[in-house]
């Protein structure tokens, strides 16, 4: 079988399961590290005519990461593609064995039932209200509806603005600051938020720097990412930064 991915977290899961199936990726598709396969473009701007060029007999999309007319055109193609819609963890791990093993015919993967277990016997490790931006330039931060907000409630971390009616509302800053948060939580990708680049704008805020991988990427990192988010959170509170 021969498959293309259009969404990195895919791509990772695809490569972590049966590597040999891929045979193109987006510029954006960086796990696994040294991925030798056919780059199709972005995610939001992929190069149609090379993924058809490799002859797939499916491509892997998400509803959120790709637009529609590029996913119409490869289907126009004749090009089986497969859409995911990702909103929570239970629908991740749904739609990642829809895709390993509805679409590409594979066994349901050890990492996939380890995401499981780990995910259904952890514990809040918090308790606290946070902001959680993904982007400056302008503000953006998590509102209602997704993937990184459902990981945090589970692990105690209740978003602001998960009642918002935008799912990545732009937010001004001084509003952010006045929301009556605890903490902020600055993941470093989709915007790469640093030790340098974000806590300073809330000082009054203890920062969580988490990895942004273990955040918003729904694959084989779901393993471990309870215990590398949890670390994150514990850490916060005892953080300081400049201006504190």
């Amino acid at each position: 079988m021969r498959v293309v991915s259009l969404v990195p977290s895919l791509t990772e899961a695809v490569a972590a399961t049966a590597p040999g199936l891929l045979v193109g990726a987006t510029d954006w598709c960086s796990r696994p590290a040294g991925l030798d396969v056919v780059r199709v473009g972005g995610t939001k701007n992929p190069d149609v005519a090379a993924v058809a060029a490799l002859r797939p007999d499916l491509v892997i999309a998400n509803e959120e990461e790709n637009r529609e007319p590029d996913l119409a055109a490869l289907r126009a193609a004749g090009i089986e593609v497969v859409v995911t819609e990702v909103r929570g963890l239970d629908q991740a791990l749904s739609e990642l064995e829809r895709v390993l093993v509805d679409g590409c015919g594979l066994a349901r993967p050890r990492w996939l039932d380890e995401a499981r277990r780990v995910w259904s016997s952890i514990e809040p490790v918090v308790g606290v209200r946070a902001v959680v931006p993904i982007w400056r330039r302008p503000w953006m931060v998590l509102g209602r509806d997704t993937f990184a907000g459902d990981l945090l409630a589970r692990l105690g971390v209740a978003n602001v603005y998960a009642g918002h009616a935008d799912r990545y509302p732009r937010i001004p800053l001084d509003e952010l600051r006045g929301s009556g948060a605890d903490l902020v939580v600055l993941p470093d990708e989709p915007y790469a938020f640093g030790p340098d680049d974000g806590p300073e704008a809330f000082p009054a805020l203890p920062a969580a720097l988490v990895d942004g991988r273990s955040l918003t990427w729904y694959g084989p990192s779901l393993v471990d990412a309870p215990g590398v988010l949890s670390a994150a959170l514990r850490a916060a509170p005892r953080a300081a930064h400049p201006g504190r």
